[in-house]
């Protein structure tokens, strides 16, 4: 990649910063501060600043990436530019402005053009991750794969990121080829280490998982707080298992043993509990912290992603106060924005938080009023299939408890269908099945989660 500026140590210190950002090291930031550092007016140092500021989803980071933006201008003003370079500073400034689809327009043109600068395509494949895009979470990495091959520096990273858009599309033996494949090219790649779990855990294969994530365990126990999420998937892989005092155990001490406010990591803790508590599990005073966290970010509204899972520890703490408050502001976002993000707050992410409200204060049948019709809309508000599956759960649950066993038979039918590997599916429709007088189905399904657990016990 071309960069303008005279500073060759900026350029090897950059690098730097973006090679460990794709792998989920915890001095991308010192990296790039010396890349600044050897030359201040660095334009595409202060688009990558301001980048990575704006992937932490905080309100209040807002001024600081203005302040970037406007950095990368000037420098582009008085030291000139490349067409890429502009076309970076005019992606920042959309995502910044809450644009997706212009930002996302303008990281697919410096593709076109320049397939292998990794810092656009990472960033193109976050955002269709955070729009719950999987068929272009993985066409964007496949619509330049022609450019890169092994003896192109970062090759393993694209891969990995391939795989894991491979396993959001449903493709799982790919998924998991292209994953080791990854790994095999570069062992700490924390990604498609993720990636190749997410196929392991959508393929009901726990013992499988679980070793996997503790054979790469040194390598991702030392990257950033994504370690947190791979914790988290290692919880989900036992909760089939009924392990919950070990789950418990990696909540407190893995997942949660830095109280961050970090919208990933009180998204992973969130969704544990939930799962935790639906499954009639005591998990104490832990909704607290996270509730007092969520309630600080109650009107960020960066993602609704993000929001729903704030959502979820506000209602599940009994915060209604904060919950209708977070969802009054939610809609005046949806009313105060456009374009994709207008639809995403108005039609699904507000909606969805009312549900979570609903559930917790037991008010089922307004829950399955309000998720039914989003049934197949709820990927838009972001994350894996893994991720968003605790609002599908939300919904079988409610319709459980509001008796309305039709949906909720219905429901089970298709998640068994789907993935005839999970044990909480099998386990769940049988008590569908004998709360509707069905005895051999519900033994049937019953006995499916039993010789499941047995052909997984550790």
């Amino acid at each position: 990649m071309a960069y303008t500026t005279s500073s060759g140590d900026a350029v090897r210190h950059f690098d730097d910063a973006i090679s460990s950002w794709l792998g989920f090291h915890r001095d991308t930031g010192d990296h790039l501060k010396l890349a600044l550092q050897a030359d201040p007016d660095f334009l595409m140092g202060h688009v990558a600043r301001g980048c990575f500021m704006k992937l932490f989803a905080i309100r209040a980071l807002d001024e600081r990436i203005g302040a970037e933006i406007t950095a990368a201008r000037k420098s582009a003003l008085e030291g000139g530019a490349t067409q890429r370079e502009r076309d970076h500073i005019a992606a920042l400034t959309a995502w910044h402005e809450e644009d997706w689809q212009g930002a996302l327009e303008l990281w697919e043109k410096i593709l076109l053009e320049h397939p292998l600068d990794v810092l656009a395509l990472k960033l193109a494949n976050r955002g269709y991750f955070y729009l719950g895009d999987s068929r272009n979470i993985r066409d964007s990495i496949a619509r330049v794969l022609y450019a890169w091959n092994e003896d192109t520096p970062g090759h393993g990273f694209v891969l990995g990121m391939y795989a894991f858009g491979l396993e959001e599309c449903g493709d799982f033996a790919n998924a998991e080829a292209v994953g080791h494949r990854a790994v095999a090219i570069n062992p700490a790649d924390v990604w498609a280490i993720h990636a190749v779990t997410h196929v392991l855990e959508m393929q009901g294969r726990h013992r499988e998982g679980t070793d996997w994530l503790k054979t790469s365990e040194k390598i991702w126990t030392n990257c950033n707080n994504f370690a947190n999420h791979l914790w988290w998937h290692g919880a989900l892989l036992l909760m089939d298992l009924e392990r919950y005092h070990a789950v418990l155990d990696g909540y407190d001490n893995r997942i949660r043993a830095e109280q961050t406010d970090d919208y990933l990591d009180i998204a992973n803790a969130a969704s544990l509990l939930w799962r935790l508590e639906e499954t009639g599990v005591d998990v104490g005073g832990r909704w607290v912290e996270l509730a007092d966290k969520a309630e600080a970010h109650a009107r960020d509204h960066k993602l609704a992603f993000a929001d729903a899972h704030y959502m979820m520890a506000l209602a599940a703490d009994g915060r209604v106060d904060a919950a209708e408050a977070m969802i009054e502001s939610m809609a005046a976002h949806a009313a105060a924005s456009e374009g994709m993000a207008a639809t995403i707050y108005g039609e699904i992410g507000t909606p969805l938080c009312a549900a979570l409200l609903a559930y917790s204060c037991g008010d089922f049948e307004r829950t399955v009023e309000l998720l039914q019709p989003l049934r197949y809309d709820l990927r838009y508000v972001g994350g894996s299939v893994a991720q968003q599956d605790v609002f599908h759960r939300l919904l079988v649950s409610a319709a459980v408890r509001a008796g309305r066993l039709d949906i909720a038979r219905s429901m089970m039918s298709e998640r068994s269908a789907d993935r005839p590997s999970s044990v909480w599916n099998w386990r769940t429709y049988a008590r569908v099945l004998a709360t509707l007088d069905d005895e051999s189905g519900a033994v049937a399904a019953w006995r499916k989660a039993r010789d499941l657990v047995a052909g997984l016990t550790l």
